[in-house]
């Protein structure tokens, strides 16, 4: 049995703030794509991975991990009453690995942070039940959580994150020389930045929805 945290990518929301043509995640950046980017620095990790996504971008998902690391929601709006949202995503994530040690939560747009980021919050839950991704003070992702506060996060739900649990348990920022705990792709202009930053080069650009 696996005994080290895992690694949750949050990828199920609309992403409603980027204006291009076709869901931010699936943005060509590199040699994959934006979700395809943060998967494999996930899976560089070494850590359990498990991927909380909707049927639009499972297939993108399934190029990077095997469908038992793959957790479908309905999308968001399309099931009336239901309480889906960032925190509905989270507590299916945490449910789909309930054994584990601990979670590390990462929104899938997030494709500049490095493995080695991952690894060091992750090593810092045995610390603290709540561990954070810093640059320069500033808290970024992943976010952490040790397995006693499985049950607080099951109970997750709507649009309501883990930002209060944050505050209300003892918690430890880890000071990393990545600003890729900080970068993320919510807008068409993000990712062009994003690009330059990388060296890579600029893809057409789009304008619509």
């Amino acid at each position: 049995m696996n005994r080290e945290p895992t690694i949750v990518i949050l990828a199920a929301g609309r992403g409603s703030r980027f204006l291009g043509q076709q869901h931010k995640l699936v943005q060509p950046l590199g040699s994959a794509t934006v979700m395809g980017q943060t998967i494999l620095h996930a899976i560089d990790s070494r850590l359990p991975v498990v991927v909380v996504t909707t049927d639009t971008l499972a297939a993108e998902a399934l190029r990077w991990v095997a469908r038992r690391d793959l957790v479908l929601l309905p999308e968001v709006g399309s099931a009336p009453g239901e309480p889906l949202g960032m925190g509905y995503s989270i507590a299916a994530g945490v449910m789909a690995r309930p054994h584990a040690p601990g979670w590390l939560l990462l929104p899938a747009d997030m494709p500049a942070l490095r493995a080695s980021s991952l690894q060091a919050v992750a090593k810092a839950l045995a610390q603290q039940p709540v561990a954070f991704a810093q640059y320069r003070g500033r808290r970024g992702h992943p976010v952490a959580f040790a397995a006693e506060l499985f049950s607080e996060l099951s109970l997750l739900s709507g649009d309501e994150g883990a930002r209060r649990m944050i505050a209300r348990y003892p918690s430890i920022g880890v000071e990393l020389d990545d600003p890729g705990v900080l970068q993320d792709v919510d807008t068409l202009e993000a990712l062009q930045a994003m690009r330059r930053s990388l060296g890579l080069a600029e893809a057409p650009a789009e304008t619509g929805r």
